[in-house]
């Protein structure tokens, strides 16, 4: 009910499935065995699906999966089959112990806790490893648990880490799911680290939650500020961009007064922490107006300062906001410091805490946030501030994909920390009333400026300079280098899909993800134009005309359509390629 309440008012839901007891395990009492977290999913995206079909707007919904789940290749394969899960996003979350796992080629449990006084604690012995495993778990359900707080977990069977990661790999080239959300890192950069374990997202992944959290999103169009664009004369005004930055934070700190959110327990917990999440739109638009290419060494350093301008305008704002109406109410609360605390946080040890010690929560935040300790090196000053007066929200930074706003209050800039995806291309928009996406051409901001400002008659391939890319003209790696450049000062995350060319050997492509590890991100995903599987939001003329779609009747004969040609079809005219992905999806019964 609450899922379905959620979703009436407009809002996204990200779900954690892995709590859930793998497909098999037997039911104590009830003399059956589940089902799994698979067939729960399932319905939740008919709830989802049903919610859609009567507001007219898509429902969003993120569904993580803890890799070490013994129904983890299920989930990986979900989206392989067609009309499976349709209303999900699916992001696996990935422990640093497995990265190490298939970096060393070692074996990988598969593993569920047991409870207290079930029939795996009498029969399983809890000090062999090859049986039971102690972890840290997310919940305590009547689990066993010991002194140290680690939870007993069954293990179901070992596979072949590497294996496991190739089984990743593959889904994510053929089918773009599931994602990838280093969750030992979220919670060790978390700011609300002392009180959140987190293990759910946004459904676009920008913004890590804790049960009931929500995430208040906004973003500057950073095309704004670019003077005398295209010119050797090209400069970014700075001074304004904080400005703007700072006038924004109390914006968004007055918007969670009036959230509209359905249920009680989500306003509780934003009024509670009163996080927010300011980031940008328009940064590829931006580099290409300061004749930056998008990934090469200047740009990142670009991306570096924005995002880091941005964090300290904001904190210095949220700062003189908690002066004048109070800060985060968590923050002038105590906690109790536990063993699991001093472990997280060594350091407080060698500070003269111990297990037991209450301790404010802005001291908590301020000196012992790993995200705070980076701002510290930067404004001592400013966290010292935190430390004494507490701040306004516990978070204050997102990266959100902004594909709508762009292209509708942005005259199609960038899509937040993306390149642009083509010059000259189409979008697949949802309109309320049609079970088919419509097709729109559109042109990026950067090349509308660059003919006001330059040369009216440009057009792509045509006289336009070698800073104009477009996203697959991006290595994996050079995308992965501006999204961590922005990571370093955004305390929550940044939704970041790499683009790469429909034919991109997979070999170059399977170790997108490692890169990502190493070079300290939250988590990305990937996308590749697979026309069996689906046709995307953006999509270019040249991929669409090259792909041939064959379509069933209902006397059994084949229509073959090229992806850009139209059909006209129940009264409506379609694309090829929408009226196929439309009809695989279920939205429609046969031709």
């Amino acid at each position: 009910m609450q899922a379905g309440l959620t979703l009436k008012s407009g809002c996204g839901i990200g779900y954690e499935f892995s709590t859930l007891r793998p497909k098999g395990a037997h039911v104590s009492g009830a003399g059956a065995k589940t089902s799994g977290p698979l067939s729960f999913m399932d319905i939740f995206d008919k709830t989802c699906f049903t919610v859609s079909s009567a507001g007219g707007r898509r429902g969003a919904q993120m569904a993580t999966f803890d890799i070490s789940h013994p129904d983890v290749y299920d989930f990986i394969k979900a989206k392989a089959q067609d009309g499976c899960l349709r209303q999900f996003n699916l992001s696996l979350l990935i422990s640093d112990e497995f990265i190490e796992a298939v970096l060393q080629d070692k074996e990988w449990a598969l593993v569920f806790p047991m409870k207290e006084g079930g029939e795996e604690a009498n029969t399983l012995d809890l000090n062999d490893p090859k049986q039971v495993i102690w972890r840290s778990w997310p919940s305590d359900d009547g689990y066993i648990i010991n002194k140290k707080g680690m939870t007993a977990c069954r293990v179901y069977r070992w596979v072949s880490a590497r294996d496991l990661w190739q089984c990743i790999m593959e889904s994510t080239y053929n089918f773009a799911e599931p994602g990838f959300i280093l969750i030992d890192r979220v919670n060790e950069m978390n700011n609300n680290w002392f009180c959140e374990s987190i293990r759910a997202t946004n459904p676009c992944g920008e913004q890590p939650l804790p049960a009931y959290g929500s995430c208040l999103l906004g973003s500057v169009n950073l095309t704004h500020f670019v003077e005398h664009p295209f010119t050797p004369e090209a400069r970014f005004n700075w001074e304004q961009y904080r400005e703007v930055v700072s006038v924004f934070t109390r914006m968004l700190d007055n918007v969670v007064e009036i959230n509209g959110l359905p249920l009680e327990q989500q306003k509780r917990e934003l009024f509670s922490k009163r996080r927010h999440g300011m980031g940008f739109l328009g940064l590829g638009s931006t580099v290409a107006m300061l004749q930056m290419r998008y990934g090469d060494e200047k740009s990142v350093s670009f991306t570096d300062k924005v995002a880091k301008e941005l964090a300290l305008a904001g904190w210095r704002t949220g700062v003189e906001l908690a002066k004048e109406k109070g800060a985060a109410p968590v923050l002038e609360q105590k906690f109790k410091v536990t063993q699991a605390m001093l472990r997280q946080r060594p350091e407080m040890l060698e500070q003269g805490y111990k297990a037991g010690d209450r301790v404010l929560g802005k001291v908590l935040h301020a000196r012992f946030s790993r995200y705070m300790q980076r701002v510290a090196e930067q404004d001592s000053e400013l966290v010292d501030q935190i430390e004494k007066y507490g701040c306004r929200f516990t978070h204050h930074s997102s990266i959100a994909p902004t594909g709508t706003i762009s292209l509708t209050l942005a005259n199609n800039a960038s899509n937040g920390i993306e390149p642009s995806f083509a010059h000259l291309y189409s979008r697949n928009i949802i309109k309320e009333g049609r079970k088919t996406k419509e097709k729109v051409d559109v042109l990026s901001y950067e090349l509308l400026a660059y003919r006001h400002w330059i040369d009216a008659d440009a057009a792509p391939g045509e006289g336009l300079p070698e800073y104009f890319v477009t996203t697959d003209e991006v290595t994996p790696e050079q995308h992965l280098d501006v999204q961590a450049a922005a990571q370093r000062w955004v305390d929550s995350s940044i939704s970041k899909t790499i683009n790469v060319p429909t034919d991109i050997p997979y070999d170059d492509f399977k170790d997108i993800y490692l890169y990502a590890h190493r070079r300290g991100l939250k988590g990305c995903t990937t996308f590749r134009f697979n026309p069996d599987v689906f046709s995307g939001v953006l999509v270019r003329e040249e991929d669409l005309a090259n792909t041939v779609y064959r379509f069933t009747l209902e006397d059994g004969s084949i229509m073959e359509a090229k992806g850009n040609e139209e059909i006209l079809y129940e009264g409506e005219t379609h694309t090829a390629a929408n009226l196929f992905e439309a009809l695989k999806e279920g939205y429609y019964g046969k031709l």
